[in-house]
């Protein structure tokens, strides 16, 4: 129960933290283009490391054990493509002009577009539903892998965390154009940061009366397979975006770095 009890409360602070970006874009007049853009890099440096170094190899180990060597390997094979397959369907069903993971800056809040409308709002909320429904596999993700090993979901929920900072300002900046009212879009930016630990909660439930080492192997790859879709469709080219082509190698190798240090640690 403690296990669950932890990886909950990593997924809780992962979906939360777009509730800082949120903050940021109503607290601050400028996008801290070369923050954002080191710490996206740094981001996409752990996911990608952990990815394929630990979870990735852990769920093989698990399906291996169960299932043999050959049929172990094929089945974290499909199942890491299977992740993968998941979170790019998620993304195909969001319009591409109405995606909350577009690009926004602070900046934009202070242009004078923001008016009150029907239409307006309900793309607002649209977003802010877009956004939830993405974060749902980022909880299942966490929670799975807090249940399993806290050495790793402790980086995975903090790179998550990182992740969803710019997200948070990327769902305000267009639900306060929707409502006029910072406070409106700040609550319903933080609210869909919900999704996350509510993403946990149904993954504890479906999986909990069944769960097996091929279940976990299953799952894990799956993880590994999420993680490193959201790095290469989403860290990356938000970082490449916002900033330094350098600054976001810099963090890119500087978050690897990191993740490989403290799983040697842990040796």
């Amino acid at each position: 129960m403690e296990n669950v009890l932890l990886a909950f409360g990593l997924t809780l602070f992962a979906g939360l933290s777009t509730g800082i970006g949120s903050a940021m874009a109503f607290l601050t007049r400028q996008t801290s283009k070369s923050f954002l853009s080191f710490s996206l890099g740094f981001s996409a440096g752990v996911m990608i490391y952990v990815s394929f170094v630990e979870i990735f190899q852990k769920a093989k180990i698990s399906l291996i054990e169960v299932h043999g060597l050959q049929t172990g390997t094929w089945y974290t094979v499909l199942a890491f493509f299977g992740g993968i397959g998941l979170i790019a369907l998620i993304d195909r069903l969001i319009p591409s002009y109405e995606n909350p993971h577009e690009i926004k800056n602070i900046e934009d809040m202070e242009k004078p577009e923001k008016v009150k409308d029907k239409r307006l709002l309900r793309m607002g909320l649209f977003s802010a539903l877009i956004i939830a429904i993405h974060n749902f596999p980022e909880g299942m993700a966490t929670f799975a892998a807090g249940l399993n090993n806290l050495e790793i979901a402790l980086p995975i929920a903090f790179a998550i965390a990182i992740h969803n900072i710019p997200e948070g300002i990327a769902v305000s900046v267009p639900l306060y154009f929707a409502t006029g009212s910072r406070k409106k879009a700040f609550i319903l930016s933080f609210l869909s940061g919900l999704a996350e630990p509510f993403g946990a909660l149904i993954g504890y439930f479906i999986l909990y009366s069944f769960f097996s080492p091929t279940v976990f192997g299953v799952l894990f790859a799956g993880v590994a397979g999420i993680m490193i879709y959201i790095s290469l469709d989403e860290l990356l080219p938000t970082a490449e975006e916002y900033g330094n082509h350098h600054l976001v190698i810099y963090g890119l190798i500087l978050g690897m770095a990191i993740m490989a240090f403290s799983l040697l640690m842990f040796l």
